[in-house]
């Protein structure tokens, strides 16, 4: 019997399994790898505290997420058009386009940059690759979309093997982690900024809201998304500490900055030699595929739910066509753009997650107001301690971004 209720248990979690993990591990996109290369290499260990910190919030706030989409069967922009004005709707719609866009510009200077590694120029190597995406996105049914994206999430392996065969200082990691340190300078906060916007993304609360309502998960099977969202924290988290370990035990012991993808190469060579371009620029490009085709998928789901135009993987272009050209808008206009001659594509990677940063407050307000809403969420508004936790993180935030602003005057 009690055979027959577990495997009856684990049948249900592979069938609703995805959002959670995908919505995961796209936050480990170009932006997120790039932008955790560099704070190994430029900071060492120093920052690990950061990732620890980040880690339950990122859970938490990815499964209030999901619990909204579970409860009400709606995405997040649908929610935000009905519990607030218009202006109100429209206002958060340009925050998440300006984020959305930056971000997704940034995936195809990740597939830029990775074929840099074998000198192939951007004009060249991203224009297939964003045909290829918008192929799979527009053309491919619900389901085919979900297994690619699970099956890109395997590459990631590769860098919790070389964090370990960089043969890391554990003890200096486990002091980095444990002992909060910061600097009072503008480079600084850029940085801290750039990690939260990297890991807890506005267009990331978007997504898995919408992916639990297309998958049609109900709160009755939510406790097994929970878990799924809980593992899916751990893992993308647990995937950027090993890209520290490596950065900062080759990188940073040699005082290399990461300016470029060649650069950021470096740091797979204790684990495959002279293949290790090979295996970074796989990974990258990996990444940014898998990054290029949520983030237009996120886009074109909010802005329709939003002001109530249809969309959906499985509607035709004559049947959601809003949805299908903003999709293939994000897809194209991003692409040209990281085709531009000499663009400093880490510098642009980097941005693209300060401007994630200074907009997710934003976007967590209004998560807030909606889910202890109890005329929408019943009897599954928040409790105590998670309001604890997100309003805390999004006050800190709030605070990072102003003093970020005002530090020219004050450091």
């Amino acid at each position: 019997m009690i055979g027959r209720i577990g495997r009856s248990r684990l049948a249900i979690f592979l069938a609703i399994l995805g959002p959670g993990l995908i919505a995961a591990a796209a936050d480990n996109d170009a932006g997120g790898i790039t932008t955790w290369s560099v704070i190994g290499a430029r900071y060492g260990y120093s920052l690990l505290w950061l990732l620890l910190l980040i880690t339950p919030i990122l859970a938490v706030t990815q499964e209030m997420g999901a619990r909204m989409g579970a409860v009400t069967g709606k995405g997040l922009a649908a929610l935000i058009r009905e519990k607030f004005s218009l202006k109100v709707t429209a206002f958060a719609m340009l925050a998440l386009l300006i984020a959305n866009f930056g971000t997704t510009v940034a995936e195809f200077s990740g597939v830029a940059a990775a074929f840099s590694l074998a000198h192939i120029p951007a004009w060249l190597a991203v224009p297939p690759v964003a045909v290829g995406v918008w192929l799979l996105v527009t053309r491919g049914s619900y389901r085919k979309v979900e297994r690619v994206f699970l099956a890109l999430t395997a590459v990631y392996i590769a860098y919790f093997i070389a964090g370990v065969l960089a043969k890391p200082g554990w003890g200096a990691a486990v002091h980095g982690a444990v002992v909060p340190k910061a600097q009072l300078n503008s480079l600084w906060l850029l940085t801290a900024i750039a990690a939260i916007g990297t890991t807890i993304t506005p267009w990331g609360q978007f997504f898995i809201q919408a992916y639990i309502v297309d998958k049609r998960v109900s709160i009755r099977d939510h406790v097994y998304t929970k878990v799924e969202v809980f593992i899916g924290a751990v893992f993308t988290n647990a995937i950027d500490l090993f890209i520290v370990l490596a950065c900062a035990a080759t990188l940073y012991k040699e005082g290399i900055v990461v300016e470029t993808a060649q650069d950021a190469a470096r740091a797979l060579a204790p684990l495959a030699g002279q293949a290790a371009s090979f295996l970074f620029g796989f990974g990258l490009l990996n990444v940014s595929i898998l990054g290029a085709a949520i983030l237009p998928l996120t886009t074109a789901y909010a802005v329709c739910e939003a002001f109530g135009l249809e969309s959906g993987l499985d509607k035709k272009w004559g049947e959601a066509p809003a949805f299908n050209g903003l999709l293939s808008a994000f897809i194209l206009v991003p692409a040209l753009v990281a085709m531009i001659p000499h663009l400093p594509l880490v510098k642009v990677m980097l941005l693209s997650q300060d401007v994630n940063g200074v907009l997710l407050p934003i976007i967590l307000i209004y998560v807030l107001k909606i889910i202890n809403d109890p005329n929408v969420m019943g009897e599954h508004v928040n409790g105590r301690i998670y309001n604890t936790i997100a309003w805390a993180f999004s006050a800190a935030l709030i605070g990072l971004s102003v003093t970020l602003v005002a530090s020219p005057f004050i450091f």
